[in-house]
């Protein structure tokens, strides 16, 4: 029993509701109003006594000759500009989320930053110029349609959840070797193909459009892998040279045959799956089935596999493989009598 049972893991906190889409002219009225009351909204700058309110945690400078405050909390403020920030070099933990932001220029100077929170804004684009030292940076919820622009050497947690990115591109992964979680829940992807990144440990893509899994192969490092709430039928794309991956999540997909779970058997350390929701949970001994494809598999959905279930399976597995054997001799003495 490897240890990766030890770790929780709520399936209902795994992949997010995927948003209503209001189709045709529904969706281009939706569109238009939201359009007429972005431009309805009035100019609000971040002042120095918004900033004053929010600023914590006194440090000393990156000099050690003198102290300022290195956290920064300015959200929900209505705010349309953050001109003002670019004097607050000192900065490290920045929280700009909930305002009406289309422009995060002002913070291409602040190159202490560590932690950046943009949430919920206007932005179309997460591009800043290199941060050095930035570690974790979230772009959720705004109408970013593309994630070029976003190449911070320390980088390790970037979320970009709940946009409008329709493919994974522009990711320099020489300027990102050390992200290892990336977070694209809710956009609209129809594919896993652009992600190039030699230390991605955990990839959330769920509530988006994708039907095919491809690309991944390179992503040797890959431990968990989020697809819930896709359009997937067939599980192709995987590949041994996954060798790390231990968990993948394709709840609520649309595979129809258990079978498809034979083309996860390539993956050496697979020890947990969730397949819930998914029309092939209808099938006869659909669990059982499961098991003898990938019999890695520690868990399913979210019940442990007993040592009796275990047992069957290798039962099965070993019954199965002697008939087909049987059979291919059988076939073979057909050929060899034809020949004659």
């Amino acid at each position: 029993m490897s240890d990766f049972s030890d770790q929780e893991y709520d399936e209902e906190q795994e992949g997010t509701e995927e948003p209503e889409l209001d189709l045709g002219d529904d969706e281009e009225e939706q569109e238009n109003q939201e359009q007429e009351e972005e431009e309805k909204i009035p100019e609000n700058s971040l002042t120095e006594e918004m900033v004053a309110e929010g600023l914590s945690l006194l440090c000393k400078t990156g000099n050690g000759l003198a102290h300022a405050f290195v956290r920064l909390d300015a959200k929900d403020k209505e705010v349309t500009d953050i001109n003002i920030l670019a004097s607050y070099i000192h900065l490290r933990y920045i929280d700009i989320s909930g305002n009406t932001l289309r422009d995060i220029s002002p913070l291409n100077s602040l190159t202490h930053t560590l932690t950046l929170k943009c949430d919920r804004n206007l932005l179309s684009s997460a591009k800043l110029e290199e941060l050095p030292y930035i570690q974790n940076a979230s772009f959720t919820n705004n109408r970013i349609t593309t994630m070029a622009g976003v190449s911070h050497p320390l980088l390790e947690v970037l979320n970009m959840s709940f946009n409008e990115i329709s493919v994974i591109s522009g990711l320099e992964p020489s300027k990102l070797n050390r992200l290892h979680t990336l977070e694209l829940r809710g956009n609209k992807l129809t594919t896993t193909a652009g992600i190039c990144l030699p230390n991605l440990k955990n990839l959330f893509l769920g509530a988006n459009m994708i039907t095919t899994i491809e690309g991944l192969e390179r992503l040797d490092r890959l431990t968990t892998l989020h697809l819930r709430d896709n359009q997937i039928e067939k599980l192709d794309g995987f590949a041994e040279t996954m060798k790390s991956l231990q968990y993948v999540n394709i709840r609520a997909n649309g595979v129809t045959d258990v079978k498809e779970t034979s083309k996860l058997k390539c993956l050496p350390l697979l020890r947990a799956l969730v397949l819930s929701d998914n029309p092939c949970m209808d099938e006869d001994d659909y669990r059982m089935e499961v098991l003898i494809n990938v019999r890695t598999v520690e868990r399913l959905d979210k019940d442990e596999y007993s040592e009796d279930e275990r047992h069957e399976a290798e039962e099965t597995y070993d019954q199965r493989r002697a008939e087909a054997l049987a059979a291919e001799g059988t076939e073979e003495v057909i050929h060899d009598d034809e020949d004659f």
